[in-house]
């Protein structure tokens, strides 16, 4: 079995290997992980099969047994066909592949965890459509992670891997993955937060410059992260409840905490959305109230134009008996109507308006 040593681990693409995996680790306690290749994992699955440790009290009792973390890129043709021929997994994890789900979800599958969850691609750029999805099935002696796209936190628990990190059991990773996801998403909602202190900024320095439109998208994007991260509850609710009999009371309550640690950045998330919608509510508002004062302005105009049009018209009718057409101070006298009338009409209009 070819098994490389922590001190040289070969560099992985994004891509995978032959057979489609990005990077395979031999967990073993306190000692650092060891990378494998994909002729390594077979093998290692091959000599170890499923096996579930002996419990007592809901606690495994003696050292955490190894396992394997396994992660996968479905992008490649082989990735797929090795999973089913190697690794054994329960149809549920191929059904939930096959159906394409992509509601963030972690349920029991009898003595398996079976999970679904959604993150922001490796190079997120604030945008809605910058999230994938991560499939992941979790055994004593094998957790296997899938994506067709590279993750922040896959990346992120493949760095902390590397630099000595080991899980004690394949929950512990689980548990580990979900906690890098949320932190993830913290940095995340700063960003989210420092652009919206921009804009609540130059909003009230009274720039407006179509920031409607980013507001708009930064909207979609939080709206879009709380509908795919947000885990199902009552999935949920059942594993936290009934675990399988290999997950010990640690691990369930470290799942626990971590699930609470969604639940703080999704409120978050929920208290940024209600004031993005009252940063556009006031926008709304600004824009509404500068189109009220330029009808305004352009019906003083249209009010105080209106004894001239009139006037004019009248004056200008090709009849006899037009008054004053032979009044040398004629011009005049229609000047000072005008003036007076035009006075009279702004004099109103302003008067209205003071009165609201």
């Amino acid at each position: 079995m070819t098994v490389h040593s922590a001190g040289t681990l070969p560099h992985h693409s994004y891509g995978g290997d032959s057979a489609g995996l990005v990077c395979g680790y031999l967990m073993q306690g306190s000692t650092p992980a060891l990378p494998l290749d994909s002729i390594a994992a077979a093998h290692w699955l091959q000599a170890h099969p499923q096996a579930t440790p002996t419990v007592q009290g809901g606690t495994p009792l003696g050292v955490a047994a190894p396992f394997v973390w396994l992660h996968f890129n479905l992008a490649h043709a082989q990735a797929l066909r090795w999973i089913q021929r190697h690794a054994q997994l329960p149809d549920a994890f191929f059904e939930a592949l096959k159906e394409g789900s992509h509601s963030t979800r972690i349920e029991r599958d009898d003595d398996a965890l079976v999970g679904v969850l959604n993150d922001a691609h490796f190079d997120f750029a604030f945008e809605p459509f910058d999230i994938a999805t991560l499939w992941i099935c979790v055994l004593p002696h094998v957790v296997i992670t899938a994506r067709a796209h590279p993750l922040r936190s896959v990346d992120a628990l493949r760095t902390a891997v590397r630099q000595g990190y080991t899980p004690r059991s394949s929950v512990a990773l689980l548990e580990q993955l979900m906690r890098t996801q949320a932190a993830g998403l913290v940095d995340i909602v700063r960003g989210v937060t420092q652009r919206i202190d921009g804009i609540e900024d130059e909003l009230l320095a009274g720039r407006l410059n179509h920031k409607r439109a980013r507001l708009g998208v930064l909207r979609r994007l939080l709206v879009r992260l709380q509908r795919l991260l947000a885990p199902e509850p009552a999935a949920l609710f059942r594993l936290l409840q009934h675990p399988p009999t290999w997950m010990g009371a640690d691990d369930v309550q470290e799942l626990r905490d971590s699930t609470e640690e969604f639940s703080v950045v999704l409120r978050d998330m929920q208290g940024l959305q209600e004031r993005i919608k009252l940063l556009q509510e006031e926008l709304a508002a600004s824009v509404q109230e500068a189109n009220s004062r330029s009808l305004f302005v352009l019906t003083v105009v249209t009010v105080l134009a209106l004894p001239i049009n009139i006037l004019a018209g009248l004056l200008g009718m090709n009849v006899g008996g037009i008054p004053l057409a032979d009044s040398e101070h004629g011009f005049w006298v229609i000047v000072g109507i005008l003036v007076v009338f035009t006075a009279v009409a702004g004099w109103l209009a302003l008067r209205g308006t003071q009165d609201k």
